[in-house]
């Protein structure tokens, strides 16, 4: 068993053992919060495999933890744009689960950088405690002036408004390296979705054994057959390309569209495998469902990572 794989069987006992556990506890007992901050700052220095494997465990029990924004994308943006005095006040707040932080990419808000103040509003961000926004072309710290949560129809993904009214900042370093960190996020959050769609194919496949219709299970009728065997053909595709996501710009593009897309896909069969009882509120069916949708405009839909990847494939138009 490879690292990766060890970790990711103990982040799902750990899930299933303490589902109510805070963040800060989940970083104490597992260290997930410090995964890729590197051994000096009080990490674990790992890499995108091991990122993967939590991921996928988290997309899997629907966890409202902060690993994206906190555990990967502030790590990824404080390590490739922050100064070493940012690094050394932060990363250690970060890897011990004692803060958490979120980063606020270019296009995810109209803000405006004037000399050391920060003005504008971020409509939808990803909760966190410490901001870190790349805002004219720099990377800054700032203290929103009002943060205004919102009650979303995915309750397992806190989603927050930030406005900044000519908020003081700390200047981080310069903001060259957004893409990359976006790309990180894109990688991430493609292994938390095949978490999410193994988790609806289990279910899916769980129900179609144990529920019988004219004496027989309803996984031994061919219509029931062909649909789980394309959400299992889709879930290991999806698996791939998030395994892949972190090469590239391309490879995160790739899984940002296909991993989006199967877990929509993934999370719609399961309902439909369970016909009546997969559209109550009693059943835990739904909660994917509007995770996969809420996921789907993470970091742009399928259609805005296809235009990334357009000029790659098709060339300049």
């Amino acid at each position: 068993m490879t690292l990766s794989e060890e970790l990711g069987a103990v982040v799902r006992a750990y899930l299933a053992d303490r589902p109510e556990a805070t963040w800060q506890a989940f970083a104490r007992d597992v260290g997930v919060a410090g995964l890729l901050v590197p051994e000096r700052y009080g990490g674990a220095g790992c890499g995108p495999a091991e990122t993967a494997a939590v991921a996928e465990e988290l997309g899997r029990a629907l966890s409202p933890h902060p690993f994206l924004q906190s555990a990967v994308m502030a790590v990824a943006a404080l390590m490739a744009d922050g100064d070493d005095e940012a690094r050394a006040r932060l990363l250690p707040e970060l890897a011990s689960g004692a803060t958490t932080a979120t980063v606020v990419l270019p296009g995810d808000g109209d803000l405006r950088l004037e000399g050391d103040r920060l003005s504008g509003v971020v409509p939808y961000g990803l909760a966190g405690e410490v901001v870190l926004a790349y805002a004219g072309a720099e990377l800054v710290e700032a203290v929103p002036s009002r943060r205004t949560a919102y009650p979303t129809v995915d309750e397992t993904r806190p989603l927050v408004s930030l406005a900044f009214d000519r908020a003081p900042v700390r200047r981080l370093g310069p903001g060259a390296s957004w893409t990359r960190v976006r790309d990180l996020a894109i990688a991430a959050l493609a292994a938390e979705q095949v978490g999410g769609a193994a988790r609806c194919l289990e279910m899916a496949v769980g129900h179609a054994r144990s529920r019988r219709q004219f004496g027989r299970p309803i996984g031994s009728f061919q219509a029931i057959k062909h649909k789980l065997a394309d959400v299992l053909l889709l879930v290991e595709s999806a698996r791939s390309a998030a395994r892949a996501a972190d090469g590239s710009e391309v490879f995160a593009a790739v899984a940002g569209s296909y991993c989006t897309e199967a877990y929509l896909m993934a999370a719609g069969e399961n309902i439909q495998v369970h016909g009546g009882i997969g559209v109550t509120w009693e059943h835990p069916a739904h909660r994917y469902l509007k995770r996969a949708a809420s996921d789907a405009q993470l970091f742009g839909p399928p259609q805005a990572h296809r235009a990334r990847l357009a000029p790659h494939v098709l060339g300049e138009v």
